[in-house]
């Protein structure tokens, strides 16, 4: 289920995702952060410039967090797997109307990028990933993933989601044996969301 509200991270200092992931490296700080989740929020200034209140603030950096320290934990396992896909949100087009060419398959079910757009998040990572060897899925929604796992038996998947999507997910890799790598959203919606391409770049 997604967020119950909407934010954006897009301008937020990139040291921030550091820190982020800085923390999420001390022992245990995933399932124990609230102290320093608030000095993050104070010392970023998160709720100035998201305008989020304190509590969804939290959330959104716990799931953060979170996120970050399970990436950790499950890397090594997912580096030694050769079958493997990358699941993005069709959301993140640059456009979401006629001028985006790609074109949806509900036999995958998945979008087919038509590489229309040099500037899309999209096309630039679908370019990328295939050359890495990934096949790369673009997703009306999460409840795709379960379809394409059963029927294509990947052993590591990489994917672009929300914080509360990434953690439905992860339970379901889990129960399906498969290893996973996540990156969450830096903003949400129903269009124009986007993610840190560089941080996928790095994780593929």
């Amino acid at each position: 289920m997604p967020y119950k509200f909407t934010f954006d991270l897009s301008k937020i200092s990139r040291f921030f995702f550091k820190e982020i992931t800085k923390v999420s490296y001390q022992k245990g700080m995933h399932k124990k952060v609230g102290r320093a989740v608030h000095e993050i929020i104070r010392k970023f200034k998160i709720q100035e410039a998201t305008g989020l209140n304190l509590s969804d603030a939290v959330l959104l950096l716990e799931d953060f967090i979170e996120i970050q320290a399970k990436n950790l934990l499950e890397r090594e396992r997912f580096m030694q797997t050769r079958k493997r896909a990358v699941f993005l949100p069709h959301c993140s087009r640059k456009y979401m109307d006629g001028r985006c060419k790609a074109t949806f398959n509900p036999d995958i079910p998945s979008y087919i990028c038509a590489h229309c757009s040099p500037n899309c998040l999209i096309n630039r990572t679908v370019s990328f990933a295939e050359e890495k060897g990934y096949d790369v899925y673009i997703l009306p929604g999460g409840s795709c993933i379960q379809k394409i796992l059963k029927a294509k038996h990947y052993e590591g998947v990489v994917a672009v989601a929300c914080g509360e999507e990434i953690k439905l997910g992860g339970r379901m890799l889990k129960s399906m044996g498969t290893s996973g790598q996540a990156i969450p959203l830096v903003k949400n919606g129903c269009a124009n969301t986007s993610f840190s391409i560089e941080t996928l770049f790095s994780i593929l």
